[in-house]
C-alpha cells in the first residue's frame, strides 16, 4: 500500500485567541473546558475533532467554523 498525502485540517484557535487577546484561562472558563483540552486544540494535536467542543469555542469567540478550521491541500 502506498502512502498518499491527502492534505490536513488546520485548527486556527491559537491565531484567533491572539487576535482577540483571549487567554487560555478565560476561554477554558467561558467554554467550560479543561485547559489541557484547549491546549491540544491550540497545538493542533487532535486526532478526532469533537463537534460540541467546536461549537462552544465558536460561540465564546464569536467566530464561524470556517474561521476556526481549514483544509489545506497537499
Amino acid at each position: 500500500m502506498r502512502d498518499i498525502d491527502y492534505g490536513h485540517i488546520r485548527i486556527k484557535l491559537k491565531d484567533i485567541m491572539e487576535k482577540q487577546n483571549v487567554s487560555i484561562n478565560r476561554l477554558a472558563c467561558r467554554a467550560e473546558m479543561q485547559r489541557t483540552q484547549l491546549k491540544a486544540y491550540m497545538n493542533e494535536d487532535i486526532q478526532r475533532i469533537d463537534l460540541c467542543v467546536l461549537a462552544r469555542i465558536c460561540y465564546v469567540l464569536e467566530c464561524e467554523l470556517d474561521e476556526l478550521i481549514t483544509y489545506e491541500r497537499p
